[in-house]
C-alpha cells in the first residue's frame, strides 16, 4: 500500500515548492510504524519505529511526467528490526516540521531485516521510480 501523504499533497498545491530543490530524505521504516493519512510531519515516526534515516540528501533529483526520482542511496551500518517499508520526507532541521512525502511498502528486496550492513536502496527504474503524484 503505497502512497502520498495527503498533508503533503496539500502542501505541494498550496504553496511554491520544488521536489528538486527541497532537501528529501528517506528513512527506513520497522512493521512498528502504521501509515496514517493524518500523519504530516516526521515527528509521527517515532525513533522506535525508524531503523535508519539517510544524513544526506537525495540527489541529482528530477520531476518528470507527475514522478519524483533521483539518485540512488546508500545507508551505511544497518541493523536492528525487520524494515518494511521507505518513508521520504522533507528535512527542515526538526522532526516537528519536516513534511512527510510518501510512503512506499512495495519493491524488490521488501520487507528485509538488516545484518549491519550498508544497504544500497536501487529506486524503481521503470515508470515509478521513487513515487509518482
Amino acid at each position: 500500500m503505497s502512497a502520498i501523504y495527503p498533508k503533503f499533497k496539500e502542501t505541494l498545491l498550496g504553496a511554491d515548492i520544488s521536489f528538486s530543490t527541497m532537501n528529501i530524505k528517506v528513512a527506513l521504516v520497522s512493521t512498528k510504524y502504521d501509515y496514517s493519512t493524518s500523519h504530516q510531519f516526521l515527528s509521527s515516526v517515532l525513533s522506535s519505529q525508524a531503523v535508519k534515516r539517510s544524513t544526506t540528501n537525495l540527489s541529482s533529483k528530477t520531476v518528470t511526467g507527475g514522478v519524483a526520482d533521483a539518485a540512488d542511496v546508500t545507508l551505511p551500518s544497518v541493523s536492528g528490526v525487520k524494515v518494511e517499508a521507505l518513508v521520504f520526507f522533507r528535512d527542515t532541521g526538526s522532526s516537528a516540521t519536516s513534511d512527510l512525502i510518501a510512503y512506499v511498502d512495495q519493491g524488490t528486496g521488501l520487507p528485509f531485516t538488516p545484518s549491519g550492513v550498508n544497504v544500497s536502496v536501487v529506486w524503481d527504474n521503470g515508470t515509478n521510480k521513487l513515487f509518482r503524484l
